[in-house]
């Protein structure tokens, strides 16, 4: 068991990005498990949806984390408040389109949709989700960086990083007329398409 252990963490040292992987692994589909358990439109927990989190978080996005970690830190160096501040912006200008495109386009392809649906989704639901991570990890980056001690700052990002795929989760559950009317997309007359059905209004309400 000590020897198992050892090679382990000797193979996490030595290509870190099995760390990235092993974390994603379990934290995105622990945060589908919980938001399917909050989720009141729910009839019965989707193991098979977990599972697909687990491949997307493991497969896909923990590598594609993993490049965007290194390359922004050849473009920002420094550990400050101030190069966290920056990194944190450039972050949500470069990296955060294509990490919420990768999501959408990827859960719908694993769920087996036809691809004018996947990418319905994503058109529908990319510039909301956008608007909101705009709003939640620089505000999250410099809390982390300015307040807590260098030491607890990986757990911050992972608590972060926990809530956050809930809340992607949550997105991608609900078709766009069923999400709350600050979550959907805006058409060319600047308002939320409407179905016009009152039970559908309704639904936002028991959501979480």
């Amino acid at each position: 068991m000590a020897y198992i252990i050892r090679a382990v963490k000797n193979a996490t040292e030595k290509y870190p990005i099995l760390r990235g992987m092993a974390t994603y692994s379990v934290l995105w589909p622990a945060s589908n498990f919980l938001q399917q358990s909050l989720d009141k439109t729910r009839e019965k927990f989707d193991p098979v949806e977990s599972l697909r989190y687990l491949f997307l978080g493991s497969f896909v996005t923990a590598p594609t984390v993993y490049v965007w970690v290194k390359l922004a830190s050849k473009i920002i160096k420094g550990t400050s408040l101030k190069h966290a501040v920056m990194k944190a912006g450039l972050e949500q200008v470069l990296f955060a389109p294509v990490g919420q495109t990768q999501f959408y386009l990827g859960i719908t392809l694993l769920e087996g949709r036809p691809w004018p649906e996947c990418v319905k989704e994503w058109k529908d639901k990319l510039i909301p989700t956008w608007k909101v991570a705009v709003c939640f990890w620089p505000v999250v980056q410099t809390i982390n960086f300015a307040y807590v001690p260098e030491k607890n700052r990986v757990v911050v990002v992972s608590i972060a990083s926990f809530i956050w795929t809930m809340f992607l989760s949550y997105m991608h559950h609900f078709d766009q007329e069923r999400l709350p009317q600050f979550l959907r997309r805006m058409d060319q007359s600047g308002e939320a398409p409407t179905t016009g059905e009152s039970d559908k209004v309704e639904l936002s309400k028991d959501m979480l």
